[in-house]
């Protein structure tokens, strides 16, 4: 049987042995990927454990703004050491640009490149979220990344009505200190809240309060449910006497998103 540059680069990266004896085992092995990979396990030119098989909780978020469109985009790897390489950083400004200019869906247009990542690095390397933010016209657009040992960790964009870029930055930055997950209560799902209702209610039943005065209580936990997890209810990060709502006044946060490692 018969084998293809393509079966070699599959098998490379399925096992992370050299391109040379990755030939040898498909030759050895009338083309089968499968015996191929068990030939060099055997051989012991094969990586321990299969690439698909390991976790991926590191890498690196790149973000781009250019004027009033901003991308970020999460890389993931398997080491933090592959994460703050430059190769890997450059792949990932690389995606944010090509987001920025085509859209989320063109990241698909650099399948090889990372084909070819994965097999210069060594290591099970995937995309993470992919976000694209377009303000509309008189709408600001701001962003916060935090950055650790070279690479980003931590991206935020933000649009914002009526605000100063300063305001808007001000607001990014508090989104990467208290990640909020909604923009407003009424977009909180209604089986998350349910959950977290009927959550509180065990809490405060197995705390022995009256049942009587038990839907009181549990609708003054959600209140404290809201401030953790929506935006614009949250204490603000630098002055916590104020609401994030009170903290930027007349403005209006449009939409926001935040993307992490690990």
């Amino acid at each position: 049987m018969s084998f293809t540059a393509q079966d070699v680069k599959t098998l490379r990266e399925a096992t992370g042995a050299g391109m040379m004896d990755c030939k040898k085992a498909l030759e050895a092995n009338n083309g089968s990927i499968e015996d191929a990979k068990q030939w060099l396990r055997e051989k012991g030119l094969a990586a321990s454990a299969k690439r698909d098989d390991r976790e991926n909780t590191q890498g690196v978020v790149a973000l781009v703004i250019k004027g009033n469109v901003g991308a970020m985009v999460k890389l993931k790897s398997e080491t933090d050491f592959v994460a703050g390489s430059d190769a890997f950083k450059a792949e990932a400004e690389e995606l944010a640009n090509l987001v920025i200019a085509k859209g989320v869906d063109a990241v698909a247009e650099r399948t090889a490149q990372l084909d070819d990542l994965k097999i210069l690095l060594k290591e099970k390397i995937e995309l993470g979220e992919v976000v694209r933010i377009e303000a509309a016209s008189g709408n600001v657009i701001d962003s916060y990344l935090h950055v650790q040992g070279g690479r980003g960790v931590n991206g935020v964009l933000v649009e914002m009505a009526g605000a100063s870029q300063e305001l808007a930055h001000d607001v990014a930055v508090h989104i990467g200190f208290a990640r909020p997950q909604y923009l407003t209560r009424d977009e909180v799902p209604a089986d998350v809240l349910e959950k977290e209702r009927a959550t509180l209610e065990t809490i405060t039943r197995n705390e022995g309060k009256p049942d009587a005065a038990i839907p009181k209580i549990v609708e003054g936990r959600i209140g404290g449910f809201y401030k953790d997890v929506v935006l614009l209810e949250q204490p603000y990060a630098k002055d916590d006497k104020l609401s994030v709502t009170q903290f930027i006044g007349s403005a209006s946060i449009v939409k926001f998103a935040q993307v992490e490692i690990g």
